[in-house]
């Protein structure tokens, strides 16, 4: 099935970077929720996405919302990750690509010349009803995280 802006958000629960569960329903009419899926940690684009949305952490906690980042490397990739870069955005290790098909992310990539399974970068902001209000599935990376804070000022 794919998601439209409108739909009650796909629920989930992951670990985090610290190995802690993350349940996404437990944000439900106390937080808006920024998740954004990205190919891999510490890669150039990535990083820059999560300094990107780490440098706006103020911001997005000023208008009752938490940005997730979520991807297929494992807690401790994502603590790597986190602590080298000093990143403020929650990393949620999706190993077995649950979320990722619940969400569509997933697509088959030519690398070497052999079919591999990578994350599309895509972005969900979820209202604190739950339901999905914007959904890009063509980030870019630069200026993406302010775009979002954008439209979750307007947001109503």
């Amino acid at each position: 099935m794919q998601l439209h802006e409108g739909m009650e958000a796909p629920h989930f629960q992951l670990p985090d970077a610290d190995m802690k569960m993350f349940t996404l329903s437990a944000y439900r009419d106390k937080k808006n929720v920024v998740l954004y899926f990205y190919p891999k940690d510490d890669t150039p684009g990535c990083t820059i996405e999560a300094n990107e949305f780490s440098a706006l952490e103020d911001d997005f906690a000023a208008l009752d919302t938490l940005v997730v980042g979520v991807s297929r490397d494992d807690c401790l990739s994502h603590a790597s990750f986190r602590d080298k870069h000093g990143l403020a955005v929650h990393l949620l290790a999706d190993t077995e690509s649950v979320v990722c098909k619940k969400y569509g992310v997933l697509y088959d990539k030519e690398v070497d010349g052999q079919k591999k399974v990578s994350i599309k970068r895509s972005t969900f902001v979820i209202d604190k009803q739950g339901k999905l209000r914007h959904i890009n599935r063509e980030v870019h990376v630069h200026g993406h995280a302010e775009e979002i804070l954008k439209f979750i000022k307007e947001m109503k």
